[in-house]
């Protein structure tokens, strides 16, 4: 019937229902043909317990064949508490969008699928179909009707109160955390709201005195760089009257009020020296450092490594840089333009911290060179960078995560690559004029925009909120790396004999990868097990990111603000499935991926 009515969602309900059918049956002819033969399927935890993307019509059903028996999934239906079917377009391609809900034998989960009439017979089939687990059953989140009565203190006037069980908790003096998450920024915090909400004993470590401080240390002039729509963490939405664009010291400030609202357990201050993983028992050997020099071991049964970028500034080797008789620092020690006031600067690096930094140091009255080490992305703030979010202007924050979550690796290179296009017609002024300059632009990899970029390089782009056109002006003045000779104790002496004369160097050459912090924290053994991190590998999915790795007991978190709330709901429902016995503690199916 999906080819015989106007109704989009008599359409979905259509397809669902034969779905859900042809997954009873394990028919072959049924199921192939629910499915365009160039189709995907993005599974999330829900079927596979993996997260997992398989494209083609023969491939899905083998999969959906394999795995259909022991998930048994049913009730499929268009979910009415979401946004209603309708007729979008994604990736260049007109299609019926429908989000829906389902059940297996473990758990509930969401999808998306979208419908394309078929180009062999026309009738409206599934081009991307999304299947992503929300809840276990018998372990849901405690919110909402779910959540706590607070039975255990609020009518027992002998025992401990509310502030006595708290302290307790995060004390840790007679028990150790289930989870121990290394890295309080945004990753740590979503991970762990989300393991709280699941009963999961977790522990934030962070290395700074103040929650907060990994955002509160850095530049001065530090603002995101999308809007505040998209950066809400897990159960605390922002207040609406919020700026669009957050200032580095207001999200500090407001991670501290979310670490004591949603009752994390978080210990400043403390420095984790390292652990080892024991197979036999299935824990951790962890030693903490604390600020007075004390030191604690522990025995998670679980390692969260959360740090972001791993926290080792990648410091390139210069020729000649240590006869420079200025002040050379790493971006990350840099703190206000203010103190370079009439001084000379050069700014070795073009992403988005080096710019920044060029930017403010220029504001401050500094005479600023900027050096650039290899072609960069360069996109506006606004509107072309944005375009990206663009699902986040409306609807539910709920329904727009999930959106994120559903578009294939191949789908969702093709509506970047078509959102740089667009960009590039909206920036075109700018980006002729940095041409003019000299600056050496590209964008991406297959033109597909500033967040492949950053998703498999975690750099190499700069949003102009007003650096570029200093460049462009001749107010910030650009050389190339490629054409110093080498430094001097004046500064930068270039190949033609003269001398960018300096007081100060910053590198902003970005961090070394997270293998790196992996191997100093772990051993090379655990490092070797765990493989690469970040980018893409041949499943088609983030390598290591959010999901089972090749260490037991190991997971990493990694990301913006988005990133970090969508991926921690996957990571803490694999978590505690372990916990559960759902799922066994090894490694998982797709561990140590190329």
């Amino acid at each position: 019937m999906l080819d015989k009515t106007d109704d989009i969602s008599v359409a979905a309900d259509n397809w669902l229902a034969q779905f859900e059918e042809a997954l009873a049956k394990l028919d072959d002819g049924l199921l192939k043909a629910l499915f365009c033969q160039d189709s995907h399927w993005r599974d999330v935890l829900a079927l596979s317990w993996n997260i997992q993307t398989i494209n083609g019509a023969d491939g899905i059903l083998r999969e959906l064949k394999a795995l259909a028996r022991k998930a048994a999934p049913r009730a499929f239906a268009i979910d009415p508490d979401r946004r209603a079917p309708r007729k979008v377009m994604r990736a260049g391609t007109n299609s019926i969008e429908a989000i829906f809900k389902f059940e297996t034998a473990v758990g509930r989960g969401s999808g998306i699928l979208r419908l394309v009439p078929d180009a062999t017979d026309g009738r409206l089939k599934a081009w991307t179909l999304l299947t992503e687990l929300g809840e276990l059953k018998g372990f849901e989140e405690q919110v909402g009707a779910q959540r706590p009565r607070g039975s255990a203190y609020s009518r027992d006037f002998r025992g401990p109160n509310w502030l006595d069980l708290r302290n307790a908790s995060s004390a840790y003096a007679d028990h150790a955390p289930t989870v121990l998450v290394i890295g309080g920024g945004q990753s740590g915090l979503s991970i762990a709201a989300r393991l709280k909400q699941l009963n999961v004993d977790t522990l934030i470590v962070d290395r700074e005195k103040r929650i907060g401080d990994n955002w509160r240390k850095r530049y001065h002039a530090l603002t995101l760089h999308n809007q505040v729509q998209v950066n809400h963490l897990p159960y605390m939405h922002f207040p609406p009257n919020w700026p669009t664009y957050i200032p580095k010291d207001k999200l500090a400030n407001w991670f501290e009020s979310y670490v004591e609202s949603m009752e994390l357990n978080f210990w400043t201050g403390t420095e984790f020296e390292g652990g080892s993983y024991d197979e036999t028992e299935g824990r951790w050997t962890v030693t903490l450092r604390r600020a007075d020099g004390s030191r604690r071991t522990m025995h998670p049964r679980h390692v969260v490594l959360a740090t972001g970028v791993s926290g080792i500034p990648s410091i390139p080797e210069i020729s000649g840089l240590k006869d420079f008789a200025g002040k050379v620092m790493h971006s990350s020690q840099y703190d206000d333009g203010e103190n370079w006031k009439s001084k000379r600067a050069i700014v070795v690096g073009t992403g988005n911290s080096g710019h920044d930094i060029a930017q403010d140091l220029h504001s401050s009255g500094a005479d600023v060179t900027m050096v650039q080490r290899s072609s960069t992305l360069v996109v506006s703030i606004e509107p072309s960078a944005q375009l990206v979010y663009t699902p986040y202007n409306d609807g539910t924050l709920e329904d727009n995560d999930l959106i994120a979550t559903s578009m294939p690796l191949q789908v969702a290179r093709k509506s970047h690559a078509l959102t740089t296009d667009k960009s590039k017609e909206l920036d075109k002024d700018l980006l002729d004029g940095l041409a003019r300059a000299g600056f050496k632009l590209d964008f991406g990899e297959d033109n597909t925009g500033w967040q492949f970029k950053y998703l498999t390089r975690g750099g190499g782009y700069y949003f102009n909120v007003g650096c570029s056109d200093l460049i462009v002006k001749g107010a910030i003045a650009l050389k190339q790396f490629a054409d110093i000779d080498k430094f001097v104790a004046a500064g930068a002496q270039m190949k033609d004999g003269n001398t960018v004369a300096a007081d100060l160097v910053v590198l902003a050459t970005g961090y070394k990868r997270q293998e790196e912090l992996v191997r100093k924290l772990f051993g090379e053994g655990v490092e070797k097990r765990v493989g690469t991190i970040w980018g893409f590998g041949d499943g088609q999915e983030l390598r290591n990111m959010y999901t089972r790795t090749g260490q037991p007991g190991l997971w990493l978190i990694a990301g913006g603000l988005a990133q970090c709330r969508i991926g921690s709901k996957h990571l803490a429902l694999q978590i505690k499935a372990i916990e559960e016995g759902l799922l066994p503690r090894g490694v998982g199916p797709r561990a140590n991926p190329a």
